[in-house]
């Protein structure tokens, strides 16, 4: 079987929708008969996967730095890539297009002109984001809707990142959908703290640590604004914020000065994904203040597969998966996130208890062997349609 794998994004990069990408390909690249050709951005680093060729579209330098979500020279990015998908499959001899976030469009695109199925894997729902990220776009949100409802439909299968997107495709009518939850990837889950993000912030008391991006979806304002409140209560409190790039990293340090936080807040910047095992396990609490999107954030498996407690925004992106049994889940204002705070550094076998929780519940379902086997299962349901001929595969 060869497939076109899509991805619309810079590859490889240690973010959410890249990584997810990653473990696609590292279960398709073990699959008997299996190759890949993989069409992404100009930037990233190189992975060497057996089966697997990455094709990327030309270099520019203006083309470099291109952040999550819409933009300008994401649209560049995405004319580039059609223009390269096309020329791949009217050579390529394709069973399947496998296609990623905004890339399912070239997907349909290819399968109306040379009659290739494609997959439609689901990170979020492009509807809602683009009228979450630029409310200008409201008025087109009916359209959007309906243009991803007909990316649904003309899939052969779906596979959504949860259990919201599971059901946006029901809704549309997809023909099959397996969702493929997201997973932990902490190479050492039990593995204690190196004491290094302590000595780096100073902190005594409790350290409450957030790792990730810093888009406005992930709530980082919140956790700021949150966190003046809480310091009223709990002093002690020391706030590490890992991850995001060089812009909102520096407006995140002076929003941390314009509070009055910035003794006890530090927005640390970018680490190696190869230090979160050792930087989750320093913290005694996990912050995961998502604001906005459907779609469970990637980073909430390995905090709960890191045994610390998890303090979570009580909304769709959490709660559709996880209860009050495995996370703390809190109003996502800055009262109610605070008094989340508050309550965890108060009571120690809470926390223990969370944490014992929340490991078990990533063990089970969410590590690699899970995802592997639910994409195998698929790709064996794949292969039986595209074998039954072009009726089965529409």
């Amino acid at each position: 079987m060869k497939i076109l794998l899509l991805a619309p994004h810079p590859f490889y990069q240690e973010r959410g929708t890249p990584i997810d990408v990653l473990l696609v390909l590292k279960v398709l690249s073990q699959r008997p008969g299996t190759t890949v050709d993989l069409l992404t951005y100009n930037e990233g680093i190189g992975v060497d996967l057996p089966n697997v060729r990455i094709h990327r579209i030309p270099a520019h330098r203006f083309l470099t730095g291109v952040p999550p979500g819409f933009s300008k020279r994401k649209l560049v990015c995405d004319a580039m890539m059609f223009a390269a998908a096309v020329r791949l499959a009217r050579s390529g001899g394709y069973d399947l297009v496998h296609a990623g976030e905004e890339a399912v469009f070239i997907a349909m695109h290819l399968k109306r002109r040379f009659g290739i199925p494609y997959a439609y894997d689901l990170d979020s729902s492009i509807a809602q984001q683009m009228v979450e990220q630029k409310p200008w776009m409201r008025p087109l949100a009916a359209m959007f809707g309906r243009l991803e409802r007909r990316a649904i439909r003309g899939a052969l299968i779906n596979f959504p990142v949860c259990n919201a997107l599971a059901d946006l495709c029901e809704a549309a009518g997809s023909r099959r959908t397996v969702t493929l939850h997201d997973i932990s990837q902490l190479a050492s889950p039990g593995a204690p703290g190196d004491g290094r993000l302590r000595r780096e912030t100073g902190a005594a008391g409790p350290l409450l640590v957030y790792s990730g991006n810093l888009q406005p979806y992930q709530g980082i304002d919140l956790l700021l604004e949150s966190f003046q409140l809480a310091l009223r209560d709990r002093p002690d409190l020391t706030l590490a914020v890992i991850g995001g790039a060089p812009t909102p990293v520096e407006m995140y340090r002076r929003k941390a000065r314009d509070l009055g936080i910035d003794r006890r807040c530090f927005i640390l910047g970018p680490r190696p994904y190869g230090e979160l095992d050792a930087l989750l396990a320093d913290a005694d609490i996990l912050a995961c203040p998502r604001i906005r999107g459907i779609n469970t954030p990637m980073k909430i498996f390995a905090y709960l597969h890191s045994g610390r407690p998890v303090l979570a925004t009580d909304l769709p992106t959490h709660n559709q998966i996880l209860t009050p049994a495995e996370v703390l889940l809190a109003p996502a204002d800055p009262g109610g996130f605070a008094g989340g705070m508050v309550r965890l550094a108060g009571d120690p076998a809470l926390r223990e208890r969370l944490g014992r929780a929340g490991r078990a519940f990533v063990e089970r379902d969410h590590v690699f062997a899970a995802h592997q086997r639910r994409l195998a299962e698929a790709y064996d349901w794949i292969e039986a349609q595209i074998r039954a001929g072009p009726a089965s595969g529409r």
